[in-house]
């Protein structure tokens, strides 16, 4: 539970941020995995790491019963003010608080690599999926084809030491996912890409949803807010448009799915 309540910590510091601004540009992974394991009513889905319940929403939208867990307190009373309707319980990843096979569909977007376990995360959840139910679990995709990741390297650059974990590409190499898979016992049956352009309308957005994730959290006590900006302003700058906006891309992201 240690990584878990870092997490919440790191996470929960500017969790309506997070919510509002950044969270929403995972949208056009969130849809193609629920396409591709093709929720729909009644479908018993569990949202594993998620967030300000974005996917959630989708997710109910399409008539499923949906439940989010997430590590950050902050994060899930903000699910909660959103979907009032839907189960949102605080919790790790690693040691999921229900029982075996109570989901049809077991779903994480953007948050397995932050587990402080990764095969025990896969694990448990195949553990809480029905038997022959479906896993979609989706992520960076190959750095080299994230514009986002001059951000990433910005802040690394930054940093004494390495941050802890491997960082939100730990992933994402070739058949490192699929590998994990095998490892858990489970069987994959498909993975593809997507493309998640990032867009902010000026720089005092991306400031905020940016910095609302996790990894920024944690150096902002080390960098110094008025250097991370002044590095960030730098960072930004290839992908600044002529009337203030600023465009990443292309972010492709990767999703697996495999049957529990």
């Amino acid at each position: 539970m240690e990584t878990a309540t870092v997490q919440s910590e790191l996470w929960g510091k500017a969790a309506r941020d997070w919510a509002d601004i950044q969270e929403p540009m995972n949208r056009p992974l969130w849809e193609a995995m629920l396409n591709a394991t093709h929720v729909g009513p009644g479908t018993r889905l569990l949202d594993v790491g998620c967030g300000g319940g974005g996917a959630s929403l989708l997710v109910a939208a399409r008539g499923a019963q949906v439940t989010g867990l997430d590590a950050a307190e902050g994060l899930i009373a903000f699910a909660r003010e959103r979907a009032p309707n839907s189960e949102f319980r605080v919790g790790d990843m690693v040691d999921l608080p229900f029982a075996d096979g109570a989901f049809d569909l077991v779903f994480a977007a953007n948050s397995i690599q932050f587990a402080g376990d990764w095969l025990a995360a896969l694990r448990e959840l195949g553990r809480v999926c029905v038997l022959n139910g479906r896993i979609a679990v989706g992520l960076f995709g190959p750095p080299e084809k994230v514009a986002f990741r001059a951000i990433f390297e910005t802040i690394s650059a930054m940093l004494p030491e390495p941050l802890s974990g491997g960082g939100p590409f730990a992933l994402s190499g070739p058949g490192k996912l699929e590998g994990l898979f095998e490892q858990a016992g489970l069987s994959v049956l498909a993975s593809d890409e997507i493309d998640c352009p990032f867009g902010y309308p000026d720089f005092a957005t991306f400031w905020r949803g940016t910095t609302a994730a996790g990894p920024f959290q944690s150096i902002l006590p080390v960098v110094g807010e008025a250097q991370l900006k002044l590095a960030l302003r730098d960072a930004v700058e290839p992908f600044c448009c002529g009337d203030g906006r600023i465009l990443i891309r292309p972010n492709r992201f990767k999703y697996v799915v495999a049957a529990g």
